[in-house]
């Protein structure tokens, strides 16, 4: 299966704190593992605002996400059209750029965030 990792999901990997329940998903090697750009953006747009929920290096997140083998997805304008099209339930931009790629590319995403839910997106909620 293939899935596209939220950003929350991406920080718990860095950490080594992955919940058991998407730790499942993360280790079996029939996944094929994809981040987005815009998560890496994410993380140097808020570990600038001083976030500690952001308290990673992105250089070293990008570089490790790189070195185990998960696959870079690019923000393309299709996702970006995407975006205007979803219901506005979520407001957070890194949030509705990661549905639209899922949507878009139809691929899983994989999250924590409940809000996500009530998107009609291929999603595995963990927690």
């Amino acid at each position: 299966m293939k899935l596209l990792l939220d950003t929350n999901i991406l920080l718990w990997v860095a950490a080594g704190t992955l919940p058991k329940s998407a730790e499942q998903y993360i280790i079996d090697s029939a996944n094929d593992l994809f981040f987005s750009s815009a998560s890496i953006w994410e993380v140097v747009i808020k570990r600038n605002l001083n976030r500690h929920d952001f308290d990673v290096d992105p250089h070293l997140l990008y570089r490790g996400l790189i070195e185990n083998g998960y696959e870079q997805m690019q923000v393309t304008a299709d996702h970006t059209l995407m975006t205007g099209t979803l219901p506005n339930i979520h407001k957070d931009p890194f949030d509705r750029i990661l549905l639209a790629q899922s949507l878009c590319e139809k691929i899983t995403l994989l999250t924590s965030d409940k809000k996500m839910l009530d998107y009609p997106v291929p999603l595995i909620h963990v927690g």
